[in-house]
């Protein structure tokens, strides 16, 4: 499981309480009011018409079990929440459904990943964010300015916490492309360094890494558009049907860009296996060219006294011009074949 990002203070939390971002009650789409205290959480619910959304990071152990003695919350789902270290998924606990995504953010180059834990239950929205991720108050401003749609209640909330979350995958596919866009035009133009090739291959690590954060969404979002789980609203189910999409891009771009980079690394390794092959042909074609005066003086250097050119008057010039003749020509020819 992918090592999720510790972060020891966050200055979104400007709740009294710490580990609490927001919690706020809302009636038909707009802010009741502000909740100080999570003991005031569940007579709220009791209320028709009103939905109570909390929103924690990082939270205590023993701010995770207020909130389940205030919503009932299955003690399984609780040890999810706790360990902070789940494959994204969906399980319902009576009429509660909790459901377990992946964030991701681009940190010095590398992906890092955190999760969001959410339970939805009848007329309330608990989000646990842990890790690497964006902050869910600009979910909540957009929600809180858009009454209509906010009255849709916890199933609105449900669908605007994951439509944000995959949103977000966008912008680390996006620098990621920058980054592979640049690699590729290096390449185009020079073998690439040790440090660039292990960079393809990190990158393509993260982003399989990305897509298996991502895909399991598509499962998610399906039982709920399908309501193979607790009944979404009809009007609802297109949303979540959209969020599926996203995914569906998404994974496409990760795809995508994994193949880029294969081939990117494929061809740097046969760009380098090239420049060696010609290296190795220069290095032949000197050493052959080398090997004519080297045979010739072993031949003329051993010290027998009955040499037949050994005392003529016109020997050593002759063999000069053998040796010269001869290394002109092997340069013609091995420079004509392209190895010099």
């Amino acid at each position: 499981m992918d090592q999720i990002t510790p972060v020891t203070a966050h200055p979104e939390l400007s709740h009294p309480k710490p580990g609490i971002v927001g919690a706020a009650v809302y009636a038909k789409g707009r802010k009741v009011k502000d909740l100080d205290s999570i003991a005031d959480a569940k007579k709220w619910t009791a209320k028709p018409g009103h939905v109570v959304w909390i929103g924690l990071f990082e939270p205590g152990d023993d701010l995770l079990h207020e909130i389940q003695q205030q919503f009932d919350l299955h003690h399984l789902a609780i040890e999810d929440a706790q360990k902070a270290h789940q494959r994204p998924k969906l399980e319902q606990y009576g009429k509660a459904l909790f459901v377990v995504a992946r964030t991701a953010q681009l940190i010095d180059g590398r992906i890092a990943f955190g999760e969001t834990h959410m339970f939805v239950g009848p007329r309330y929205v608990v989000t646990v964010r842990h890790g690497a991720s964006s902050s869910y108050r600009a979910v909540r401003e957009r929600a809180e300015a858009c009454p209509t749609t906010l009255a849709n209640g916890e199933d609105f909330i449900l669908y605007s916490v994951l439509d944000f979350i995959v949103d977000e995958y966008a912008p680390v596919i996006d620098q990621i492309r920058s980054e592979v866009e640049q690699l590729e035009d290096s390449l185009l133009k020079r073998t690439l360094a040790s440090h660039q090739i292990e960079r393809l291959y990190t990158l393509r690590r993260d982003l399989l890494r990305l897509r298996d954060a991502a895909a399991p969404l598509t499962e998610v979002c399906h039982r709920i558009e399908h309501a193979e789980v607790v009944q979404i609203d009809p009007e609802m189910q297109p949303l979540f049907r959209d969020v599926t999409d996203h995914i569906h891009r998404v994974k496409e771009d990760i795809n995508s860009l994994r193949e880029v980079l294969a081939f990117a690394f494929e061809t740097s390794l046969m760009l380098g296996q090239s420049q060696q092959t010609d290296v190795t042909r220069q290095l032949a074609a000197w050493a052959a060219i080398l090997a004519v005066p080297t045979a010739l003086a072993g031949i003329y250097g051993m010290n027998f006294e009955n040499m037949p050119e050994l005392k003529w008057q016109y020997g050593y010039f002759v063999v000069l011009g053998v040796i010269g003749a001869i290394c002109a020509g092997l340069y013609w020819r091995f420079r004509r074949n392209g190895w010099l």
